[in-house]
């Protein structure tokens, strides 16, 4: 993930009660923290608790370093060891952030257990409301859930690229430096610090042939996250506190974000290019301002802002814009849009479409995990009416974000990480068209323990059972299907040492997303001279104090039979065990007897007798506690009643 998206950054205490090294090395990462340098500020936390040193200090900037950069499997990791070690030194928003966390890393019950101790410790429901997904609300403002094609874009690279706007006929967009060997790294992501691009739109909404944006609006530092007036003359956009050469610092020495307007200029040659950079009055050096998005009408600016007064990390802000008869603009005082939208937490990257409703991203109010997009009408005074979330299959339990859409076309951009990148921070841009779909999204876990399975597969299979696409889940366990709405398919799993699991699926007329939790049953480790475990046998049973061989184990002693038949080479030994009840002794005869007719049901089938030697073993191998005068149920000692079929070398 950029620095630009997680720039709104709570501030750190020193850590108190260290060896003296220790706190040399730990004021050190804690300064580098403050100033956004993770990269190194992490390499000096996790040395330090490499040489045994741990705080909760520690494991929360540890978690929080990760969490920041959209890395959620490491920061899972750190926020673990401090739910483990320090549970009394937790604040009671990091329990929503942990929730958070294990919710984007697909533990979803996890999750809601450490969300019940947000609200135990008093955290506030309004900063999680769950805003559900409300099709027809969705389809009254033009937009479609569920019903997308989803397709990544030929322009991103192997870094971030993201938040795409539209321009004319083009699309801008913000990525790190490309095809440049004179770029600065950002110490904070060790990436090479942001430009604008320009790129062409195919006839399939693909982008191609990108190139630097034209003008004085890019630097060495941050720029980012633009949009443009309707008639393509002025841009507003985010940059670094740079303008005319000079940086502009806070009291502590950081580099704030800066909203700042370009004009379109017209060269001799009559080539375009962007110039006479501004700076709005409503921009400080002590807070950030970013991501500006313009009103259909070009009469209101928003954006997002952690000014004083604001309610989380970012909020959404609006500021009217007034042409003067002197043809000069002039800005009115940002209005904060609110509770309903803005949280403790992040509310960003906002866009207004044609049809004067706000997209904007959030990880403040309840949603997928990480940021998810939310969508609200807007009044004529810009107040907000209903905010709803966008819904998968945009939204992922990664970060989602930067859409724009045009709802008379029914299709848009938006960037996500959910492709994994980087580990999992790196932004791609995609391209999305309605079309009626049906999106199967499941995870693969043990039917008993219900641990996640990765490494399982799981195919897509068509009504006539022809495989369609098959997955190998990760670490999450999870899997996702595109189908088609009003059809068939099978969904089946497997997993080494599981049973296979089979699904079937009717999916609806109407698009949407289907949840499946597919259940494995874990097979009984097999000993590697053990027949019947390699066959999948059922065990041999026999009725209390009887040694004929019943219907049922007819079934599976031809399993034996047969493979006696197909590989001559075996030879075979029968065990054969009782339950507890009765005389030890009697016990013991009684299994002799077992083994015996079990042995003699496979001869008088057609098997040499050489190759096969039976004994009984009577109580003395009981597979559970159901020793002499155990209270157990039949069915209990009945597990106890077998015959076993060991390969003899």
């Amino acid at each position: 993930m950029t620095s630009l998206k997680q720039i709104w950054l709570i501030g750190f205490l020193l850590f108190a009660n260290a060896v003296l090294s220790q706190e040399v090395k730990i004021a050190k990462a804690n300064e580098q923290f403050d100033k956004y340098g993770y990269i190194n500020a992490r390499k000096i936390y996790l040395r330090v608790v490499e040489n045994g040193y741990s705080s909760a200090e520690i494991y929360k900037k540890l978690g929080d370093t990760y969490y920041y950069n959209s890395d959620y499997v490491n920061a899972e990791k750190w926020y673990y060891k401090l739910l483990k070690e320090f549970p009394d030194a937790i604040e009671t928003d990091y329990y929503y952030r942990i929730a958070q966390t294990l919710k984007s890393s697909g533990k979803y019950q996890e999750s809601e257990a450490v969300m019940n101790i947000f609200f135990t410790k008093g955290g506030e429901e309004k900063n999680i409301k769950k805003f559900d997904n409300d099709p027809e609300y969705l389809q009254s403002l033009g937009v479609h859930p569920f019903k997308y094609v989803i397709n990544k874009v030929a322009v991103n690279t192997k870094l971030s690229d993201f938040s795409p706007i539209y321009y004319k006929d083009k699309i801008v967009f913000s990525s790190t430096a490309r095809n440049r060997d004179d770029f600065k790294k950002h110490n904070w992501s060790n990436m090479p610090f942001l430009d604008l691009y320009v790129a062409e739109i195919d006839s399939d909404g693909g982008l191609s042939n990108s190139r630097h944006l034209d003008g004085d609006v890019n630097t060495k530092f941050h720029e980012s996250t633009p949009v443009f007036t309707k008639d393509g003359k002025t841009m507003y956009f985010t940059r670094n506190n740079y303008l005319e050469g000079k940086k502009g610092f806070d009291k502590g020495r950081v580099i704030k974000l800066k909203i700042l307007r370009a004009d379109l200029k017209v060269g001799k040659d009559g080539s375009e290019y962007w110039g006479d950079i501004t700076d709005l009055p409503f921009n400080s050096n002590s807070f950030n301002n970013a991501h500006p998005a313009l009103s259909p009408d070009g009469k209101r600016l928003y954006f997002a802002s952690d000014m004083p007064g604001s309610y989380g990390r970012s909020d959404l802000y609006r500021v009217d814009i007034k042409k003067e008869k002197d043809s000069t603009i002039t800005y009115g005082v940002p209005v904060n849009l609110g509770p309903e939208v803005n949280t403790r937490s992040r509310e960003t990257f906002p866009f207004i479409s044609e049809n004067n409703t706000l997209y904007f991203a959030s990880d403040g109010h309840f949603g997928q995990g990480g940021l998810d997009i939310y969508v609200a009408t807007l009044d004529t005074d810009g107040s907000l009416k209903q905010v709803s979330n966008f819904g998968p299959p945009i939204n992922t339990k990664m970060d989602d974000f930067g859409l724009i859409i045009k709802e008379s076309q029914g299709s848009g951009y938006y960037t996500s990480n959910a492709a994994g990148g980087r580990g999992a921070i790196d932004d791609d841009i995609y391209y999305f068209y309605e079309k009626c779909v049906m999106t199967i999204n499941g995870i693969v876990t043990d039917i008993d323990t219900q641990e996640l399975l990765p490494g399982s597969e799981v195919s897509l299979l068509n009504a006539d059972n022809i495989e369609i696409e098959r997955v190998t889940v990760g670490e999450d366990a999870a899997f996702s299907f595109t189908t088609e709405c009003d059809t068939r398919y099978i969904i089946r799993a497997t997993k080494k040492l599981y049973f296979p699991k089979e699904e079937v699926v009717e999916t609806p007329d109407q698009g949407g997303v289907i949840d499946l939790n597919i259940q494995l049953k874990l097979k009984d480790p097999c000993p590697p001279n053990d027949l019947g475990c390699i066959l999948e046998l059922q065990p041999i049973y026999f009725d209390y104090d009887e040694d004929y061989i019943r219907p049922d184990a007819e079934i599976e002693l031809a399993k034996i039979l047969y493979a006696m038949e197909l590989y001559p080479e075996l030879v075979i030994h029968i065990e054969s065990h009782t339950d507890s009840r009765g005389r030890d002794s009697y016990n013991m005869k009684l299994s002799e007897r077992r083994a015996q007719s079990t042995l003699n049901w496979i001869v008088e089938k057609g098997i040499d007798e050489s190759r096969l030697t039976a004994k009984g073993y009577g109580e003395t191998m009981l597979i559970n506690n159901c020793g002499n005068d155990a209270e157990c149920t039949e069915e209990e000692h009945q597990l106890n009643r077998r015959s076993m079929f060991i390969i003899q070398d």
